[in-house]
């Protein structure tokens, strides 16, 4: 009877979809980027990183896609006491986040009209759903903040939730501070992001990525979970080791 070792049922499917991988990994990014630049154009409200770097940006007159390469960066120190691990989506993130951030803002014009700044908010909000569908889906490695948030979570123990808000708060805050935009687009990309990154999650998730990583979780998950764990923390784990970084 043929077997088959979890190692080898880890690096098979992921090879066999490698360029579809790279495509979604690759598109995701750029599209996130040029989301993020819409919303910006859009001025009525940022996502609370972006309302950060904005306001970082107003106040060294640096570009904002330059100031998100630069935070993405100095996050990344970050992740080496909270022992997390660097994926090419990682890296990638850090790169193409801003520099598509910053080319979306030079290409497409501030306008005045509500009939077109309402509009191209919503078709940011929506982008930015499609965009996480996409590069999480690729399974190359969490991006920054999204590894800052399950490394402490995993560290500390307290409930994603706690943790995720936490740092949304403190960053949004502190960005209005130092001047970022807040307004409704951030109730409504607050609001809207997670049913909509629920929904393309579905939608671009990679047949056999998904069963494959199901059967090593599986094998792994008895061995590798620490006693009294809670399984908010095991899923956490999961999801990290899950993404091929």
């Amino acid at each position: 009877m043929k077997t088959t070792s979890a190692k080898g049922s880890e690096t098979g499917p992921r090879s066999r979809h490698l360029p579809r991988r790279l495509l979604q990994l690759y598109i995701g990014l750029a599209a996130y980027g040029i989301s993020m630049g819409l919303m910006v154009r859009a001025g009525l409200g940022l996502e609370p990183w972006s309302v950060l770097n904005q306001g970082i940006s107003e106040h060294t007159g640096v570009t904002i896609g330059t100031v998100t390469i630069i935070g993405g960066a100095l996050i990344l120190l970050l992740w080496i006491p909270l022992r997390q691990r660097v994926g090419l989506g990682t890296v990638s993130n850090v790169i193409v986040l801003g520099l598509v951030m910053d080319a979306t803002i030079a290409l497409v014009p501030a306008y005045s009209s509500w009939a077109v700044r309402i509009p191209m908010l919503a078709l940011a909000v929506t982008l930015n759903g499609a965009a996480t569908g996409l590069y999480i889906s690729a399974r190359f490695g969490p991006g920054p903040r999204d590894g800052l948030m399950t490394g402490l979570h995993l560290r500390t123990g307290r409930p994603i939730r706690l943790v995720r808000t936490c740092i949304e708060v403190t960053v949004l805050v502190v960005g209005f501070l130092l001047g970022g935009s807040v307004g409704v687009g951030t109730v409504v990309y607050a609001l809207a992001i997670g049913p909509m990154a629920q929904f393309f999650l579905r939608i671009f998730a990679i047949k056999g990525l998904e069963e494959e990583r199901s059967r090593v979780v599986a094998v792994q998950s008895a061995p590798e979970r620490t006693p009294g764990a809670s399984e908010e923390q095991s899923a956490a784990r999961e999801a990290v080791t899950g993404c091929g970084s």
